[in-house]
């Protein structure tokens, strides 16, 4: 019975150590990350995180050792990117444009968290685009429209858009595109209609078929090594 304990734990800890090497490796490069703010086309950096490691401003380039997750901060930028509430601007921007390239298990899809805030005539319409770099092709695009109440069927508040999204392929090589418009509709300004983006996250996954083929394996050779003993 120890040995069975010992041989459970032994394939856990190789197995925990295994996955981690197979996912290490993923080089992110973060080429743009950049709010603009109209009508006085005020350009902001937005700063982000790869990982938990923080950037003021794009560009910037980091391999982690970890499953690569890509944090735009874009409620922490000079100004903040928001329309409406009080200020005179009355639409904005959001672009973020990054790669992700690894030797690895190729990625499969993408954990992604949007959060912000709408009131009244404030919209924020906003597109994810990846792209595969070998071959050019669009493994996933999706547009969504978030409206505060003046709109039908809008509601105001603070949202939030989670959810698994998968790739059409596994790709070890994608271009991740990101574009966020927001406005007020022509409202007043200043005035009460808001749009305001707190912040964009995606943690991306990669085939689990690698990792369970690498497990497989690891649990054979325990096995073996026990029989053996």
């Amino acid at each position: 019975m120890k040995g069975l304990k010992a041989l459970i734990l032994g394939t856990a800890l190789f197995l925990g150590l295994a996955i981690h090497a197979w996912a290490s490796g993923w080089t992110v490069n973060v080429t743009v990350s950049e709010g603009r703010l109209f009508p006085a086309n005020i350009r902001t950096d937005v700063p982000f995180l790869i990982d938990s490691t923080y950037y003021p401003s794009a560009p910037a380039t980091q391999t982690v050792n970890v499953l690569p997750k890509i944090t735009f901060l874009t409620n922490n930028s000079a100004p903040p990117i928001t329309v409406g509430n009080g200020t005179f601007y009355s639409n904005g921007t959001f672009t973020g444009t990054y790669t992700i390239v690894t030797n690895k298990a190729p990625l499969t899809g993408f954990n992604l968290a949007v959060t912000g805030f709408v009131f009244e005539l404030g919209q924020i319409a906003f597109t994810k685009k990846v792209v595969d770099l070998n071959t050019g092709d669009i493994l996933f695009l999706r547009s969504w429209v978030i409206s505060g109440s003046s709109y039908p069927g809008g509601s105001d508040g603070v949202f939030q858009i989670s959810g698994f999204f998968g790739l059409s392929r596994p790709s070890s090589r994608i271009q991740v595109i990101e574009t966020f418009f927001l406005h007020i509709d022509g409202a007043r300004t200043p005035g009460t209609s808001t749009a305001s983006l707190f912040i964009v996250e995606q943690d991306w996954v990669p085939e689990p078929a690698s990792l369970l083929v690498l497990s497989v394996g690891l649990g054979g050779l325990l096995l073996r090594r026990r029989r053996v003993k």
